[in-house]
């Protein structure tokens, strides 16, 4: 759980654990003496009210606990008398959706500033937007007098929640997500926001579900009501709200409990005018199909899904329909009589909406089927593994409504890799490296020690146990290229010189080829194992790196060229060090200045290998050499200094 203090436009918001105790500086901040303390009177919150009360103290001059559901207008008169005879100054509301409807209610007749303490999920506190109950009809307004100026949200008062308010408060909050992602008000912003929050309550909701204790599960549903009650709070509202205030206010029918069984039917009546939020929508949920995946949330977390068991009479249906589309709203998609008493008998039968034509098939119960193959497993990081790969690849197969003819090439493009690897040829690894995978592992496995010297890939052309090589002794074997002289150090993360590392080193020739890939060359060359000295340093010739080409006559080299990547490296040498004491390195030392560094993407070096620190100098020279060896022409120096780390650094 992250705490914090945000402020946006005229709202300012504060979110943690135990901020109740700072609802007297926030009144006291706006400037408030006279405080009117509401609430709805329910048992279930009267802890809470008395422990803000108390936190209040002498700033709490009047309570009214009379607040109810859909704001009715008569509740709202009776409070306003209140306020008058007590002479209030500031209003602090503590509940849910309908004690702060009526401190919204108050603030717009009143311009009292309001504090808003919100104990379920509903995110109306982030709205500038006030529904009332007028004779037995629900009418909304929009104002920025109906913003609160202050949200203080406290994790703590939701742990008593239960479990069926936490679930329909939640879903009321989906909801203000959904309607902002295909409002025409929608912003980057807005959307950002609104997909943070379907993911998150997509997440929370049945953590909170099979365990209502959960406090980090709580603050996650939390943040994500405040994150779509803003977003909806900046843009217009549609179809799904429409529905549910004439629900409410015409019929009675509780406020949350509608919003829940509504949502996914007015998102099936939308789908196919909104497709492109409902996609988005099934991102996050991590569904094929919004609407349908909507249901399933609600049904497994135990939400109502009917209208029918909230005790809506068939009978009012038709009314019900002709009163939502007595007045024209935006929506995505026309609203008619007709649709919607379709749409209203659908959520009245609490039938399950059919999946949006074009959606991909819903295939959870084989991808849980073959995951749960793997619970007999005995060991848990192999069960993860191969649970999480089977997911993976599920889901990459159903994002790309995959065809059996192009899985059948995959499987024949793998199978053709193994054919062509042996001991000297690994096409497996060429095309982890050509995808980047191995960059990944690598980082993920080496990048955590900043102080030492980043880590490269190993690369396919590695060969366990070469020659051992003396100070000062030439590995080229009398190959052609521009000579290079290497003085290497090896120390630990402070500098001090790290004697008896063991340092493999390996590089292809001038035309691109490792020893291994020349099967006329009598013994390895380009590669040797090195031991430093007392002072950590060992001394070496060579050639200069040049650029040179993965082996590209197999599948990996056919993938690249489809796409229109080359298949080069840039000029480099491999190092592996081990030393006592030490976590072992593999690197490379790329030539500053050398072909294929930079570039576009996919004109790079063909295995995304390069790091901005293991680009150095290979300075150029004539004359004297380092040892006296006579060269004519020129020669390079290259000169580094390696940093190793310390196990558990």
């Amino acid at each position: 759980m992250r705490s914090f203090v945000h402020t946006t436009g005229p709202s300012r918001v504060v979110f943690g654990a135990g901020t109740l105790s700072q609802v007297s500086d926030e009144v006291e901040r706006l400037g408030g003496a006279r405080v009117l303390l509401l609430s709805d009177g329910s048992p279930a919150l009267r802890k809470d009210v008395e422990r803000l009360r108390a936190a209040l103290g002498d700033l709490a001059v009047a309570e009214f606990d009379g607040a109810a559901m859909h704001t009715p207008v008569g509740v709202t008169e009776q409070a306003l008398g209140t306020v008058r005879e007590q002479r209030v100054d500031c209003l602090v509301a503590i509940g849910g959706g309908s004690t702060t409807g009526l401190a919204k209610a108050l603030a717009v007749r009143t311009d009292l500033p309001q504090i808003i303490v919100p104990t379920t999920y509903a995110g109306s506190e982030a709205t500038p937007v006030l529904g009332e109950t007028v004779d037995g009809r629900k009418v909304t307004r929009s104002a920025p007098g109906i913003l609160p100026e202050t949200v203080v949200y406290d994790i703590e008062l939701t742990l008593g929640l239960p479990a069926p308010i936490s679930v329909t408060s939640g879903v009321n909050a989906l909801a203000h997500a959904v309607e902002a992602l295909y409002s025409p008000d929608a912003t980057p912003v807005t959307d950002a926001m609104a997909l943070e929050a379907v993911a998150a309550i997509a997440r929370a909701l049945p953590a909170l579900h099979d365990d209502p204790s959960a406090l980090e599960a709580r603050a996650e549903l939390l943040q994500a009501a405040w994150l779509a009650g803003t977003c909806l709070g900046a843009v217009g509202m549609g179809l799904h709200h429409k529905l549910c205030h004439t629900l409410g206010g015409t019929f009675g029918l509780p406020h949350a409990d509608t919003h829940t069984v509504v949502l996914p039917h007015a998102m099936a009546y939308n789908a196919a005018a909104a497709p492109d939020a409902m996609d988005r929508v099934a991102r996050a949920l991590g569904v094929p199909d919004a609407p349908t995946g909507v249901f399933d949330l609600i049904r497994r977390v135990g939400g109502p899904t009917s209208l029918r068991e909230l005790g809506m009479a068939e009978a009012d249906l038709n009314r019900a329909a002709e009163a939502a589309t007595a007045q024209p709203y935006p929506n995505p998609r026309e609203v008619t009589r007709t649709g919607l008493a379709g749409l209203l008998r659908d959520a009245w039968q609490g039938r399950r909406p059919q999946p949006t034509a074009g959606s991909a098939l819903d295939l959870r119960a084989l991808t849980g089927e073959v995951v749960a193959s793997f619970d007999g497993c005995a060991n848990p990081r192999l069960r993860q593994l191969l649970s999480d790969l089977a997911r993976t690849l599920h889901s990459y197969a159903i994002r790309n409504d995959l065809t059996p003819r192009e899985w059948q090439r995959a499987v024949d493009f793998l199978t053709e890799a193994g054919h062509l690897t042996t001991d000297t040829r690994q096409e497996f690894i060429l095309l982890s490296d050509t995808l980047g995978v191995s960059s990944v592992v690598d980082a993920l496995a080496n990048s955590r020690t900043p102080e030492a010297t980043s880590s490269a890939i190993l690369g396919p052309f590695y060969v366990a146990g070469p020659p051992a090589a003396g100070h000062g002794s030439d590995i080229a074997g009398g190959l052609t290229g521009t000579p290079m002289w290497a003085d290497i150090t090896v120390t630990g993360q402070e500098g001090e010189p790290v004697a008896d590392a063991v340092v493999d080193v390996w590089q292809s020739n001038e035309d691109g080829f490792y020893d291994v890939q020349l099967p006329d060359l009598d013994g390895p060359v380009l590669r040797a194992r090195f031991t430093t000295g007392a002072d950590g340093r060992f001394t070496f010739w060579s050639i200069l790196p040049s650029e040179y080409p993965i082996p590209d006559d197999g599948p990996v080299g056919r993938m690249l060229s489809a796409v229109g990547r080359h298949p080069y490296r840039a000029p480099h040498v491999h190092f592996l060090i081990s030393a006592p004491g030490h976590q072992p390195l593999v690197t490379q030392l790329f030539v500053r200045g050398g072909a294929y560094l930079d570039g576009a993407p996919g004109q790079r070096d063909a295995v995304f290998g390069v790091k901005d620190d293991l680009i150095t100098d290979f300075v150029r020279h004539t004359g004297p050499t380092p040892d006296g060896r006579p060269v004519d022409g020129e020669w390079r120096l290259l000169e580094f200094t390696f940093r190793i780390a310390r196990p558990g650094h």
